[in-house]
């Protein structure tokens, strides 16, 4: 079974958020699942710091050995920091999904939003349906 930590919240699309120690912002990423099921991760396109982005809109895409999938950002809000260790060590988004492997950080519009989406009981219930 994937990891699932209990303190992120989780999309229907496998991307999670995390709080970060800066009050309103989030790390956001994909899920252990999600990177499973993609492979070998070996390129990222991230948006530049600054961009903004509505819920559910696209912020980049992830190739792996397998496909190239869309990233999705799992709540409304704008980039103040882009993951740069992934330009040179993609593979952090498998080794690493939670930790060094998060992809961009957020300042989020509306911090209720990220209590509206998934607990990680709500998201294993999700994974065990698949």
């Amino acid at each position: 079974m994937s990891s699932i930590p209990a303190d992120l919240r989780y999309t229907t699309d496998h991307e999670y958020i995390k709080a970060t120690s800066d009050a309103g912002v989030f790390a956001v990423g994909i899920t252990d699942y999600a990177q499973g099921e993609l492979g070998d991760i070996v390129y990222l396109e991230l948006p530049k710091k600054g961009a903004k982005f509505a819920a559910h809109a696209t912020f980049g895409t992830i190739e792996a050995v397998k496909a190239v999938s869309e990233l999705f950002c799992p709540v409304a809000g704008e980039v103040v920091e882009v993951n740069a260790r992934l330009d040179g060590e993609p593979a952090l988004v498998n080794t690493e999904p939670y930790e060094a492997g998060w992809m961009i950080k957020l300042r989020v519009t509306d911090a209720a939003s990220v209590s509206a989406l998934l607990d990680a009981a709500a998201y294993t219930k999700q994974l065990a349906g698949k």
